[in-house]
């Protein structure tokens, strides 16, 4: 056992080294039979599994019409800004079919106007509270464990979620520890992933879900899931942070939780349709109760903070479809709605939204592992949130100080070039109307650039 051990530590020794010297030196000498999505090769009869992923998203935007701003507008002068996400991802068999998992994350530089003025904000890699600092955190700590229910199995890619090669047709999946919620619902292979696809918040993941989750998109919480061959159902319960996009979270689940529920079906013929609904308990704010007391000469404006209520509910609902089409073409749509007057919590400024895109294989031109995408989301606010925002009053996101209410609509696309197996490089736009919901102000095209390496 204890020879057993010391394997073990130096193999971990090893290919830490090995990801530090990628990391400072940016080139190593690496087996010619790696696969070719990863630097590094990750055998899956190995007892732990350790690797890792480097992204960078170069954003700018010129000069747009603003006649004028507020304290959390979209900045209306040229800017640029650089992100930078690192994860190193760990984990280890505890035995047959249960795993732990361990992630280590430094999210770095910010965003443009630091994630202030748009719902449906250009760069999900972005910490919206930049001064958190790039300091290591605990992403993910959880424990993941497979109940077979069938003796048939089917194959399975293992990654930094689950090692397992193949896994029982019916069975049950449990997961508990720290994680975020959205690796898990409402995925979606076309648009969800801002490493290789595309980066908009509304176009990756569902606007209208207000998950769970602290600053840095991450929670503690159970997911389950039962699965077959042709259907998904799962459920959540996680804790929600304390406050309006709060970095700490409220353990006490009687009086603060995040409840999930998803049901998923699967054709033979590539079509998949997922369909959402989520429930919130926290310390929320009401809109038309912030409109009232200033109406009333209580508030000097209308102040979402100060009408919070212990308990309070937000509820909504989603629905996400993927299409699989010959001559390597996918496509996805979403559509997503939350309760409008009490208020956005978690995630973004979004009471309604409807997105649809497709991404195309480099094959036809002789690229295997390159993808292009392009995708259209429409934002919308209900009624006493976009009262709210008319007469001067704050989310966490927005705030031009007025409001001439439009729909925020975003047009994006990108070309993602694998370089060299791991490496990639990518280009990107995108098309933004009525920024923050604003008919006033904009529009506003943002170009990117993107390097991502996966370890």
């Amino acid at each position: 056992m204890r020879y057993k051990w010391l394997l073990f530590s130096l193999a971990v020794r090893r290919r830490l080294a090995l990801l530090l010297v990628l990391t400072i030196h940016g080139t190593t000498v690496l087996a010619q039979d790696q696969p070719a999505n990863t630097l590094f090769e990750h055998p899956a009869d190995q007892p732990f599994y350790v690797g890792g992923q480097i992204n960078l998203i170069y954003q700018a935007h010129g000069d747009f019409r603003a006649p004028y701003s507020g304290p959390q507008s979209l900045q209306a002068t040229s800017e640029h800004a650089l992100s930078r996400v690192l994860t190193l991802y760990s984990g280890f068999r505890l035995g047959k079919s249960w795993s732990a998992l361990f992630d280590l994350e430094s999210a770095g530089g910010k965003g443009l106007s630091d994630a202030l003025g748009l719902a449906g904000f250009t760069n999900l890699d972005v910490v919206r509270n930049p001064s958190l600092g790039s300091s290591p955190y605990v992403a993910r700590l959880m424990i993941h464990g497979i109940v077979p229910l069938s003796r048939d199995e089917r194959a399975s890619d293992p990654g930094p979620l689950s090692f397992e090669t193949s896994v029982p047709v019916r069975r049950l999946d449990v997961r508990a520890g720290r994680m975020s919620l959205v690796d898990f619902f409402d995925v979606n292979a076309v648009g969800s992933d801002s490493h290789l696809q595309f980066t908009n918040w509304t176009i990756d993941n569902n606007g209208g879900y207000d998950y769970a989750a602290d600053t840095r998109g991450y929670t503690y919480g159970v997911v389950v899931e039962f699965d077959t061959a042709a259907w998904t159902l799962r459920g959540g319960l996680a804790l929600m942070p304390t406050v309006a996009n709060g970095i700490d979270l409220d353990w006490n689940v009687g009086r603060a939780r995040g409840e999930n529920f998803e049901v998923e079906w699967r054709s033979a013929r590539g079509f998949i349709v997922r369909g959402l609904g989520f429930i919130n308990h926290a310390n929320m704010g009401s809109y038309r109760e912030a409109i009232q007391a200033f109406e009333n000469g209580e508030d000097s404006t209308p102040t979402i903070t100060a009408h919070r209520q212990q308990g309070r509910i937000k509820y909504g609902s989603g629905v996400n479809a993927e299409q699989a089409f010959p001559k390597h073409v996918r496509a996805f749509a979403r559509a997503g709605w939350n309760e409008g007057d009490t208020e956005s919590f978690a995630y973004t400024e979004v009471n309604n939204t409807a997105s649809a895109g497709i991404d195309v294989g480099g094959n036809g031109w002789g690229r295997d592992h390159d993808k292009a995408g392009v995708a259209f989301v429409t934002n919308g606010l209900s009624e006493p949130h976009r009262e709210y925002l008319r007469l001067g009053g704050l989310g966490f996101l927005l705030g031009d100080g007025m409001l001439t209410y439009g729909r925020e609509t975003i047009i994006e696309s990108y070309y993602t070039a694998r370089l060299w197996r791991g490496l990639s490089a990518s280009g990107g736009l995108q098309y933004l109307v009525h920024p923050g919901y604003n008919r006033d102000r904009g529009p506003v095209t943002v170009v990117a650039a993107r390097v991502h390496i996966d370890l």
